[in-house]
């Protein structure tokens, strides 16, 4: 069963970020059981051909790579699937146009341009032909808004209305800076304001998750609370968290100092 069905039916499923491109990564990565990657090309310096090689390798061992594109930008989404993504993350998305945008780009290869246009505001009729052949095109393909401001927050309904979204990616980072509360993750008006998306997004019988390279108590809170995909921390931060640890209980063991904790910014 594909990713897609699997949110579609409600399920929870189970991802990390990657951010190496070393040859090994792929086949550990298949052994922790998870159901996507997560890839990002936002902040992460990626290129095409580096995303295009992991997206192909995710796949071959059936992992959905789900890609999020540097920006709002239809042709960089087709252009990420064009190398093998699966399901694609437009940032910081704050309109109802940037939303419809990125459904055209995913939901509706390879069409572009005015007609796209004219199909996805209702104003003219996609033939027959055309649609059947649109939605097996893009059978697949995972459509997903990250809502990481305020704004996007005062029009989310609207947002979350849009024919063709599949899911919402919550970016904490961005939020609590736009919230005025920066990375203070267990503020209760960050909390308030999660819990809002979560609820909202769910009500719409969309899928939900929040990326925290955090400890996984926070992933079960929002699970709890209504979250059905887990983005779960990203493989330099589970390095060196788990290196740290590994190090503190040999270093204990001999007499010698812990290696300090510095969690810097581990929220992508």
């Amino acid at each position: 069963m594909g990713l897609l069905q699997k949110l579609q039916n409600g399920e929870n499923v189970y991802g990390t970020c990657i951010t190496s491109t070393g040859p090994m990564w792929p086949a550990a990565i298949k052994r922790t059981g998870v159901d996507f990657v997560f890839i990002d090309t936002e902040h992460i310096p990626l290129g095409r051909n580096e995303l295009a090689v992991l997206c192909q390798q995710f796949r071959a061992l059936n992992i959905t790579p789900i890609v999020r594109i540097p920006c709002p930008d239809p042709f960089l989404a087709c252009q990420a699937i064009d190398g093998g993504a699966l399901g694609i993350v437009a940032p910081y998305l704050e309109s109802v146009d940037q939303v419809l945008e990125l459904v055209g780009a995913t939901k509706y290869r390879p069409l572009k341009g005015e007609l796209l246009t004219k199909y996805l505001n209702g104003t003219e009729p996609i033939p027959e032909i055309v649609k059947t052949y649109v939605e097996n095109h893009n059978a697949e393909n995972i459509c997903i808004a990250n809502i990481e401001s305020v704004p996007a927050m005062e029009k989310l309904d609207d947002l979350l209305s849009v024919k063709g979204l599949d899911a919402v990616f919550i970016g904490p980072h961005d939020l609590s800076v736009s919230l005025g509360l920066p990375e203070q993750y267990d503020h209760p008006e960050f909390e308030a304001a999660v819990k809002t998306i979560i609820k909202k997004t769910r009500a719409k019988g969309l899928s939900i998750g929040i990326h925290f390279s955090l400890e996984p108590e926070r992933q079960i809170q929002w699970i709890k609370e209504g979250a059905n995909i887990v983005v779960h921390s990203f493989d330099v931060a589970l390095f060196a968290q788990r290196l740290r640890h590994d190090f503190n209980i040999i270093k204990e063991a001999v007499g010698d100092a812990k290696v300090a904790v510095d969690e810097g910014n581990m929220v992508i």
